[in-house]
């Protein structure tokens, strides 16, 4: 099956922000950065900056940036995006060698061999066995243990280690979206003995990679540390003798560490304000690199609530939206930029305009939708609705755009009770009590893989927390991961799109983000992404002490 996804290429800025930058400051006109080959220089500690803390230091449960941020560094994946071109979707061995294998028998058997001389950090040598424990536990966990993306490798039969250098992956059928999955950055390489001796469990509280840096220290709500591994598999990195990760969960103090130099760099993306502010007050000791993001927030109705449970009140909460508007408004504010559907706008699968506004909530004219929406609302008889709303503590975009809905739900009479919780209380709200009208969630994947991305709108994934079932979608889904052309997989994916948003409107999407970078000027090597999930083992990042 041809991958339809390898020849997308997100759109990427980088700009230097020197009087360029700063006379378009208003309009960003930002420069085409000019690639200079530089000698990567060895030694220092990078300092960046975290706005949250994850629930646990497990890749193969966790979704957020803010285990990725600070813990990628440890691991190695068996394959990756290219980060010297992470815009791209060119993967490139991490663990495997020999380049990324074509797939055999009708592109079902994908075999990879397996770097030797590895070892993780407590010095346990690591092999293929390594690799088929891990990969085993994200696709085929047992009973109570979870696994966020064990849905894009629905197309997996098995994993076999026939020896330690050999690992083969047998799919059911071909699929486009199987390589991608491979390279999702989570996908961590866990040493076979820990998962045997210490449990499934063990990884939420402990770290034992292969990757560029060894863990040293973790002080929660503080920071996470991490030093040079000097038997790391990439002959001549890392660069760096170490990182701190400073967990900073208010926006301002995370702009000020950065002004105050006291950190290089946020990963995750600030808001155009905080952009400009930068830029104007450091000048040309900061550059600036944008992209469009594969992450669109949303927001979860829990179907095992009343009156959630009724498809007319869930379509009246996205019918009372205005994305239009809301996407001029609040990009001028807020990381949140562009109108889409399920799938990452711009993509030759993702909807058009036109295919956009025939679903709920996507009309140009905002009154007659909500005109529609109270109409659902009174035939569903519900007339005095206050919503308990779970949203995250973290100010871009989560507490900016949850105070835009409620703004919005207000409009057609909707009352709306925010519940604002740090991180690891809010998912655990969102994952296990359960004890929520409505939450606020997100798809932010890391390839851009639609195929393999919206499996986050099927009921049975491990990562939706709406609590229903819709067969009618799972049998779409098959559908669409089976295809054979393009022309039938966008078919297929607009029908389940107006299942997931219109019809059923089991989530609801607001608007999908826009990632910018601004970082100190001396810190070299690291390239924007499409994902604020890719490009962050950071071995190939460096410190230019002449900038400094």
């Amino acid at each position: 099956m041809k991958n339809y996804v390898s020849g997308f290429r997100a759109r990427a800025r980088a700009g230097t922000v020197a009087s360029l930058l700063l006379g378009g400051a208003m309009g960003l006109g930002l420069s085409a950065q000019i690639v200079i080959a530089e000698e990567a220089q060895n030694g220092g500690t990078l300092n960046f900056v975290v706005a949250g803390e994850a629930p646990s230091k497990d890749g193969h449960r966790e979704q957020t940036y803010a285990l990725i941020h600070p813990y990628a560094p440890f691991y190695s994946l068996l394959i990756r995006v290219n980060p010297e071109d992470p815009q791209s979707s060119d993967f490139v061995c991490d663990l495997c060698v020999g380049g990324i294998p074509e797939p055999t028998n009708g592109g079902k058997t994908y075999t990879f061999k397996v770097k030797e001389g590895v070892t993780f950090h407590d010095g346990q040598p690591m092999t293929a066995q390594d690799v088929k424990a891990s990969y085993d536990k994200i696709i085929f966990p047992p009973e109570g243990v979870p696994s966020s993306r064990k849905t894009f490798f629905n197309m997996v039969e098995s994993v076999e280690a026939p020896d330690d250098t050999t690992i083969v992956f047998n799919l059911k059928f071909a699929s486009g979206a199987f390589m991608p999955a491979l390279a999702t950055p989570f996908n961590w390489i866990y040493s076979k003995k820990d998962l045997e001796e210490h449990g499934y469990d063990w990884h939420k509280d402990n770290v034992n990679g292969t990757g560029p840096f060894k863990f040293v220290e973790h002080q929660p709500g503080a920071f996470v540390d991490g030093a040079k591994n000097e038997n790391y598999h990439h002959e001549g990195q890392p660069h760096l003798d170490g990182f701190r990760a400073i967990i900073a969960r208010d926006m301002a103090v995370r702009i000020q560490a950065i002004r105050g130099d006291r950190a290089a760099i946020e990963f995750r993306g600030f808001p155009p304000q905080a952009r400009d502010d930068l830029v104007k007050a450091l000048g040309d000791k900061i550059m600036v690199q944008e992209s469009d993001w594969n992450c669109v927030l949303l927001y979860t109705p829990n179907h095992e609530r009343k009156p959630f449970d009724d498809p007319r009140v869930r379509r009246a909460l996205s019918l009372a939206v205005d994305r239009w508007g809301g996407s001029e408004y609040l990009s001028r504010i807020a990381i949140v930029k562009t109108v889409g559907g399920v799938v990452f706008p711009g993509h030759p699968l993702a909807a058009t305009d036109a295919e956009l506004e025939q679903l709920a909530g996507y009309g140009r004219d905002i009154e007659a939708s909500r005109a529609q929406a109270r109409a659902l609302l009174e035939e569903a008889g519900v007339t005095d609705l206050t919503i308990d709303y779970n949203n995250r503590g973290v100010d871009q975009p989560y507490k900016v755009v949850g105070t835009w809905l409620i703004d919005q739900w207000a409009q057609i009479g909707l009352k709306t009770e925010q519940q604002v919780r740090p991180s690891p209380q809010f998912y655990a709200v969102l994952r296990n009590s359960g004890e929520f009208d409505v939450s606020v969630d997100f798809n932010c994947q890391s390839v851009v893989n639609p195929i393999a991305d919206v499996t986050k709108f099927l009921g049975s994934a491990g990562n939706n927390y709406a609590n229903y079932e819709d067969q009618a979608l799972e049998d779409l889904y098959t559908e669409l991961a089976r295809a054979p052309t393009f022309d039938e997989q966008r078919t297929i994916m607009r029908k389940y799109e107006r299942i997931a948003l219109d019809e059923q409107a089991h989530l609801g999407v607001t608007l999908w983000w826009y990632k910018i970078n601004p970082h100190r000027s001396y810190v070299k090597g690291w390239k924007i992404a499409p994902s604020h999930y890719l490009n962050q083992q950071l071995d190939n990042v460096w410190l230019d002490k002449s900038l400094m």
